[in-house]
């Protein structure tokens, strides 16, 4: 039987290579202000199955691959069966309703892409294990150390609005990996200071 990570990398794969060949299923699925304000709020949620390229995709996919496996199991045993998807999905849902709302009077805003519901698994994970090594390409990352770098640069770079990035999906992605955690389970919160303080790599 298929994990629901490797359901979502299947059904966002194809999803994603359809709308790469037909413009007008890339346009309905997209995250687009005018549009959700016409009541099409399906968009919140399927903008998270489709993507720029295929460098886009393979990026997202492959760290759900690596990280969503883990945080499945984790959750499954913890919390029950529907917890991560509860995670992955509502990540998708609240980082695109933040960007909506932040950027609704801007009409050539739009927004495509799973990161929002990537962070999250990630962020997930890290605050679980913060001395676990992350690979920046081939540089390995204490987990903690990188989610602090790559909260820092999303906050920065969305402030700075240079690039075509969507930041504010990966920044509130992350928030809401970390904020499932502590909720649904907030003994967590000191088991995370106790292994700051007690590093294990």
């Amino acid at each position: 039987m298929l994990s629901q990570t490797i359901i979502i990398i299947l059904i966002t794969a194809l999803i994603s290579f359809g709308a790469f060949n037909n413009t007008k299923l890339y346009q309905d699925l997209l995250l687009y202000p005018p549009a959700v304000n016409r009541g099409q709020w399906y968009r919140f949620l399927t903008s998270g199955f489709i993507h720029a390229d295929l460098q886009h995709l393979l990026f997202n996919m492959l760290t759900l691959y690596f990280f969503g496996r883990v945080m499945e199991d984790y959750l499954k045993a913890e919390l029950g069966n529907w917890a991560f998807l509860v995670l992955y999905l509502g990540a998708i849902i609240v980082s695109d309703i933040q960007s909506s709302l932040k950027l609704k009077d801007y009409p050539g805003y739009a927004s495509l892409g799973a990161s929002g519901g990537v962070s999250a698994v990630l962020f997930a994970f890290i605050i679980l294990a913060p001395w676990s090594t992350i690979y920046v390409f081939i540089l390995p990352v204490p987990a903690v150390i990188f989610g602090a770098l790559y909260m820092g640069y999303s906050i920065y770079m969305s402030r700075k609005g240079t690039d075509n990035v969507n930041h504010d999906a990966h920044l509130w992605g992350a928030v809401f990996g970390i904020v499932f955690i502590l909720i649904n389970m907030p003994e967590q919160l000191s088991g995370f200071f106790q292994k700051i303080l007690h590093p294990n790599f």
